[in-house]
């Protein structure tokens, strides 16, 4: 299959690597061109582009770039292919982001993506570490494989999306549709909690909206704050702490 990914950063690139080592012919666009991701690119295996071709002649779109960004790269999806399935692996934080009303008043952050894009999306590997993504894969079938929550409209998107989850190394759970991919935001005991795939489903169904965006804040200020940088296990241990009491 051939895939485009806009953002070379941790997600992207490790999705890169992954996916064609996996078989799929992969172009790779960062934000300053493709001579700034040439030798990523290489490394990883693939054909480093500019964002305006990484949507040419693709099955699959990738965009793994910040969120408030999404809007400034809306216009090279006109020469996108119309069936191309476009999964969208961003994350709204203020802090980083600024304030944006239509997420801050709820609406979901991949609902306010499909829009500015002007197509639907999927919501797919928001709600892993980069750490997890590059590590944690195990093949198929393993005991006690890590999940990753899809969120879709589309039937067909759905299925791309779980199996190039799959191929990453790690389980998908069809957490629903796009309206509910809130389930799957910063702050919620989905995200970034490295669960297998029933633990995964009964962290979905506990997401709670109101406090979600509350335990996000008070994650993202605790982990800025401490003096001594946490460990990947801490992380994962300290997102779970904080989210348990939704549900």
């Amino acid at each position: 299959m051939k895939i485009g990914i806009i953002g070379a950063g941790n997600i992207g690139a490790t999705l890169a690597q992954k996916l064609a080592a996996a078989g799929h012919t992969v172009k790779l666009a960062g934000s300053k061109g493709p001579e700034a991701v040439r030798d990523k690119a290489a490394e990883v295996g693939a054909v480093p582009v500019a964002a305006k071709d990484a949507v040419k002649d693709v099955a699959v779109i990738i965009l793994s770039i910040s969120f408030a960004k999404i809007p400034d790269v809306a216009g090279v999806f006109v020469d996108a292919p119309a069936d191309a399935v476009v999964i969208d692996t961003s994350n709204y934080y203020p802090m980083r982001d600024g304030d944006i009303a239509d997420v801050d008043d709820g609406k979901p952050e991949s609902v306010w993506v499909s829009e500015h894009l002007g197509r639907p999306v999927v919501k797919a590997f928001n709600a892993v570490l980069a750490e997890t993504l590059a590590n944690g894969g195990m093949p198929t079938g393993t005991a006690h494989r890590i999940a990753i929550p899809v969120a879709a409209d589309d039937a067909h998107a759905m299925a791309v999306a779980r199996g190039l989850v799959d191929e990453t190394g790690f389980d998908a759970l069809d957490a629903g549709d796009l309206t509910h991919s809130w389930h799957q935001q910063p702050g919620t005991p989905a995200y970034c909690t490295e669960l297998t795939l029933p633990e995964l489903q009964v962290a979905v169904s506990a997401a709670d909206k109101a406090r979600a965006p509350v335990d996000r804040d008070v994650l993202i200020k605790q982990f800025m704050e401490t003096k001594t940088p946490l460990s990947h296990d801490q992380i994962v241990a300290r997102n779970r702490e904080v989210t348990a009491a939704q549900g």
